[in-house]
């Protein structure tokens, strides 16, 4: 079978793309209005670490059904574009995961997903957009820019950049060796549809070549 994606609807794209890019992490994107006015938090399956000289991360808010922006792309936009220019990205560890679906609530403008989902906003150190306090890694980061793939379409892609200024992290999750420890951190990941999965099956492989001589 092949698939040319100029024939298929967004909603089919979706659904494939969800389908076949899996596991996918979780992002708990927290943002402040440009105003101060509210605060919001939303979960992201498109999202991962672009770089790592200088930190970087994404996460991609698609617009809704209208072709506007959403609350989380709305509020973290650079500040020369009209929004705070800065989010937080908490990590989702499966303890909190039942918040942070919640969270994905279509709340009206303003009206606080934190207090839907029962999790706890705390402000940045060096931005001003919340983070989750139940999470036990959370990154504070300045937006670099915003790439849309199609803007003001119903669905169009956004790709949101930002530079991470500070990370939280839970003395907890760290080993002894100073490593973070992925049994205690028991993340969450998305699959398709309603599906999740945790991160509890693991195995190692040596690199390259040995991974297929051994």
């Amino acid at each position: 079978m092949q698939l040319d994606p100029a024939a298929l609807d967004a909603e089919r794209i979706y659904k494939f793309m969800i389908g076949a890019i899996m596991p996918r992490p979780i992002a708990v994107v927290g943002t402040r209005a440009p105003d101060g006015s509210s605060i919001n938090l939303a979960p992201f399956s498109f999202f991962c670490g672009v770089g790592s000289n200088p930190m970087t991360l994404c996460f991609c808010p698609a617009n809704d059904e209208a072709g506007a922006e959403k609350d989380s792309l709305r509020n973290a936009k650079p500040v020369a574009e009209g929004g705070s220019g800065e989010f937080t990205v908490s990590v989702a560890p499966h303890r909190i995961i039942r918040q942070v679906v919640a969270a994905a609530e279509g709340l009206a403008y303003g009206d606080s997903e934190f207090e839907l989902a029962g999790l706890t906003p705390v402000a940045g150190v060096r931005v001003l957009a919340p983070r989750v306090a139940e999470s036990p890694i959370a990154f504070e980061c300045r937006t670099l820019q915003v790439i849309r793939t199609n803007p003001g379409a119903p669905s169009g892609g956004n790709l949101v950049l930002g530079a991470v200024e500070l990370i939280h992290v839970d003395d907890d999750v760290i080993d002894a060796r100073g490593r973070l420890d992925a049994a205690r951190l028991d993340l969450v990941g998305r699959m398709a549809g309603l599906g999740y999965c945790t991160t509890r099956d693991r195995f190692d492989l040596p690199w390259g070549r040995a991974a297929i001589e051994g």
